[in-house]
């Protein structure tokens, strides 16, 4: 149940986070788009685990753990380089938001960018229903992969999406309270905190 619960609020961290910025910018989500967001999230996420949990059944169960393990380290260290990333960035304003770096031979350009460059999601002071839908779309990309890797580390589908349904509601309107009384005095990046959840979640697999 813990691991199921862990799974959740990580998955929900990005709305969370989206919220605060919101927030911040005082746009209101009313109670129908918060459900929106949440059913949507959730619902990428259940598909992913169920469908994670249903490959599991085809291949052996050392080699799925393994699959899970080396999957959710990867997420999670992406969210934490995500988020050294976008505090050096934050931290250097007149550095180049490209930055180039060779890998094994092979070159990679990476695009950096802050939070301060999504400021121009929204003008309106209200998320309407079809706006709260493209906002949950992008946050659910994310937990596609995530409840996959969960679903091959043999994980419980239905208590990870009910802890999901509640996790998710719970962080917008936490979010949207907290980006309200910060109002910016703040920059709050949770990625890195996403990531040791993610990672933690791997180790447990083993």
């Amino acid at each position: 149940m813990i691991n199921s619960l862990l799974l959740a609020i990580s998955c929900s961290l990005d709305a969370f986070v989206a919220s605060i910025a919101y927030g911040t910018n005082k746009v209101y989500i009313p109670f129908g788009s918060v459900q929106i967001i949440n059913l949507i999230c959730s619902s990428f996420l259940g598909i992913s685990l169920f469908l994670g949990s249903f490959i599991r059944r085809f291949i052996p169960e050392k080699i799925s753990i393994i699959i899970s393990f080396i999957a959710l380290l990867i997420l999670g260290g992406r969210y934490i380089l995500q988020s050294v990333v976008k505090r050096y960035a934050k931290c250097n304003p007149n550095s180049k938001k490209i930055l180039k770096f060779n890998l094994f031979d092979l070159n990679f350009v990476l695009n950096i960018y802050t939070d301060n460059d999504s400021e121009k999601l929204e003008s309106s002071t209200t998320i309407k229903s079809k706006e709260a839908f493209y906002l949950a779309t992008a946050l659910s990309l994310d937990s596609l992969a995530v409840g996959f890797a969960g679903g091959l580390g043999n994980i419980n589908c239905f208590q990870v999406v009910l802890f999901s349904l509640v996790t998710d509601a719970i962080g917008v309107w936490l979010g949207l309270l907290i980006g309200r009384k910060l109002v910016e005095k703040t920059n709050l990046n949770l990625s890195w905190l996403s990531g040791l959840i993610l990672i933690g979640l791997a180790f447990s697999k083993l």
